[in-house]
């Protein structure tokens, strides 16, 4: 799908008249590509621009006669990813936002920090997270059943949600192998809209978690990790 994407960056950017600010650049990019662009700021290196579409950076000139696509910026004097830093903070979500009545909730201690994932019940890398996080403690963690690999990851998730006790089912089947049992034709509709809220945040792989501060970090992240951003909480 990027492919496609870049091809057609490539030819919508085509004899652009000579811009030089950010709304008029934007404008320009969202009629010849189609698709919405969501910012256009000013990267700070080069006289670039950067412009946030269909989920990832770009830069441009502002006579945007030269693009980077697909490319990292850094900062070598203050050795940072420019771009990786800025795509955390234009992807990050409110935790606020979050409709945690739609997950399964677990506490633990006194469950002050707190932590959101969304997971397909299916997914390798979600398993070994869920075997990682049993670790945790003095948290609460919202886990959004997300599936998108395969019919039968829906199946699971709304036998899962339909489950008496949602935290057992859930670590029983991704903690302890033990398959899902019982009905699933319960009202599972936080199921359906996790998919559509998932979509809409263009969550497109599992494991995601977020962090109370909104980042978004995809992957099975280390334990270690997990800990050192959950201390960050105050």
């Amino acid at each position: 799908m990027k492919s496609r994407f870049l091809i057609g960056l490539l030819c919508g950017l085509v004899a652009l008249p000579v811009f030089a600010n950010e709304a008029e650049i934007q404008k320009a990019m969202q009629a010849k590509l189609g698709a919405r662009v969501e910012s256009v700021t000013k990267a700070g290196y080069l006289g670039l621009y950067e412009v946030y579409v269909d989920g990832q950076i770009v830069y441009v000139d502002e006579k945007m006669t030269t693009m980077i696509v697909a490319g990292q910026l850094y900062d070598l004097k203050a050795n940072r990813n420019i771009t990786d830093a800025r795509m955390r903070k234009l992807t990050a979500i409110n935790f606020s936002d979050l409709p945690l009545d739609q997950a399964i909730k677990v506490v633990r201690g006194d469950g002050k920090r707190v932590l959101a994932t969304f997971e397909d019940p299916n997914c390798g890398y979600c398993k070994r997270l869920a075997k990682d996080l049993q670790r945790l403690d003095n948290v609460t963690i919202y886990t959004f059943l997300y599936p998108i690999l395969s019919e039968d990851s829906l199946k699971k998730s709304r036998q899962i949600w339909c489950s008496a006790d949602r935290v057992k089912a859930w670590n029983d089947w991704m903690v302890d192998g033990k398959q899902p049992g019982g009905r699933d034709n319960c009202d599972t509709k936080a199921v359906t809209r996790n998919q559509e809220f998932g979509r809409k945040l263009n969550i497109t792989g599992t494991p995601t978690l977020i962090f109370a501060d909104g980042e978004r970090v995809p992957g099975a992240v280390p334990i270690a990790t997990i800990e050192q951003k959950l201390a960050q909480q105050k």
